[in-house]
C-alpha cells in the first residue's frame, strides 16, 4: 500500500509518517511546502527508508498536484496539510482561507482526476481522507460532548476555514463519488510539536526561566490526545474506516488549563528542578484570546465500537514523556528558536500584559 500524506513535515503528519512506515511497512509519499512550522528533521528516522519519499510541493499548485499523483499512483490520500494555529489565524485569517479552503479544493480536484483513471482493485480501494479538529463544532458548556452528529459552529477563522474543508470533502464525495472518510480529532500533544501551542511553549519557558502564560483565568477544557495514539486511530480509519463516514478521535482526558500547565510545572520539577523556587512560580495569567472557546470534549465511542480503537496514554504518562522528550532533543528546539519570533504572543492588536 502507498499513501499520499499532505504536511507529512508537520507535528501530526510526521507522526503518522514514522507510524506508517516503521510499524506498519507502509509506503509513503510526503506532500509538504515546509511552511514555518514544518521540520523534516522529524522525519530522521524514516528519511532514509525505501518506503519514504518527498515532494516540495504545495497543495494550492494544482499542476503539482496532478503530477504528483501522476509519478507516485498512491492507493490512498491522507490529507493534513493545513495552518492550524488560532493565534495566527486571528491576526492573518488570509492565508487559513487560502491554504485550508483553497488547498483543500485544489487536492480534491487532483485526486477526483487521478481517481477516474483507476480501474478495478485499485479504483475499489481508493479513499481520501481528510483529517481536521473537534473546533468545528464551536465551544461546549460544562456538560456534554460532542458527537459526529453535533452541528457545525466554528467560532475562529481557523475552526472556519476548517469547517469549510470538511464541506468541500463532503461535497466531492456526494457530487463527484470521491470514496471520503473525515475524521475530527481533540488537542493533540507530543513530541516534536511546534514551540507555538500551550504543551511546548510553557516547558521552553519554564526552562528558560520566563513567564509561564495562561489565558485568562485558565479554566478553559480541552481533551488531550498523545499524537501517536492519534496517529494509530488515523491509519486505522485510513485502512477500515467506513467511506462516507466521519469519526471523531479524542484521548479521554479532559483537563482545563489551569490544571494542564500545573502538572507540567510538578513533572518540571521532578525532572529538572528550579535552582530556586517551583516552576509554578512563574505562571502568569493574561488576557484572555477574542472568540476563546470555553471547553471541547470528544465522544469517541464510535471509532472505539466500530473500528476497536481507544487511546492508549493517560494524560499523566502523555506530559511525563513529552516533557522528558523536550529535555532530552534540546538541539531540535533550539534550532527552531534561532528562527526567531517563536512563541511570541498571537492574536491581539495590545500586547500581552497581566490580568
Amino acid at each position: 500500500m502507498k499513501i499520499l500524506v499532505t504536511g507529512g513535515a508537520g507535528f501530526i503528519g510526521s507522526a503518522v509518517v514514522r507510524r506508517a512506515v516503521e510499524s506498519h511497512g507502509i509506503s509513503v509519499v510526503n506532500v509538504d511546502c515546509l511552511t514555518y512550522a514544518a521540520n523534516l528533521a522529524n522525519l530522521d528516522d524514516v528519511s532514509g527508508s525505501d518506503l519514504y519519499a518527498f515532494e516540495r510541493a504545495d497543495i494550492r499548485d494544482a499542476a503539482e498536484m496532478a503530477r504528483i499523483f501522476l509519478v507516485h499512483q498512491p492507493d490512498a490520500v491522507m490529507h493534513l496539510a493545513a495552518e492550524s494555529h488560532v493565534d495566527r489565524s486571528i491576526d492573518g485569517p488570509g492565508e487559513f482561507i487560502s491554504t485550508n479552503i483553497e488547498g483543500t479544493y485544489v487536492l480534491l480536484q487532483a485526486a477526483r482526476a487521478y481517481f477516474e483513471t483507476l480501474s478495478g482493485a485499485r479504483r475499489e480501494g481508493f479513499r481520501f481522507h481528510h483529517v481536521s479538529t473537534d473546533e468545528v463544532y464551536g465551544s461546549l458548556g460544562a456538560v456534554g460532548k460532542f458527537t459526529e452528529e453535533t452541528s457545525y459552529k466554528p467560532n475562529s477563522p481557523y475552526s472556519a476555514s476548517k469547517a469549510a474543508s470538511d464541506m468541500l470533502v463532503r461535497a466531492w464525495g456526494e457530487t463527484y463519488r470521491l470514496p471520503i472518510v473525515v475524521s475530527n480529532c481533540s488537542n493533540n500533544y507530543g513530541p516534536f510539536q511546534f514551540p507555538e501551542k500551550l504543551i511546548p511553549v510553557v516547558i521552553l519557558n519554564a526552562l528558560a526561566e520566563r513567564p509561564i502564560p495562561i489565558y485568562g483565568a485558565g479554566t478553559n477544557v480541552r481533551d488531550w490526545l498523545f499524537v501517536d495514539d492519534h496517529a494509530d486511530a488515523l491509519l486505522t480509519i485510513l485502512t477500515a474506516g467506513k467511506l462516507g463516514e466521519t469519526y471523531n478521535v479524542g484521548g479521554n482526558n479532559e483537563v482545563s488549563n489551569i490544571d494542564l500547565v500545573r502538572t507540567l510545572c510538578v513533572i518540571l520539577d521532578e525532572q529538572r528542578p528550579r535552582s530556586d523556587g517551583k516552576y509554578a512560580d512563574l505562571i502568569t495569567h493574561v488576557t484572555d484570546r477574542p472568540g476563546h472557546d470555553f471547553r471541547y470534549a470528544i465522544d469517541a465511542s464510535k471509532i472505539e465500537r466500530e473500528l476497536n480503537w481507544a487511546p492508549s496514554v493517560t494524560v499523566e504518562e502523555g506530559l511525563a514523556q513529552t516533557v522528558r522528550w523536550y529535555l532530552d532533543n534540546e538541539a531540535w528546539w533550539r534550532a527552531i528558536q534561532s528562527r526567531g519570533q517563536v512563541g511570541e504572543r498571537l492574536g491581539l492588536r495590545d500586547k500581552m500584559i497581566a490580568e
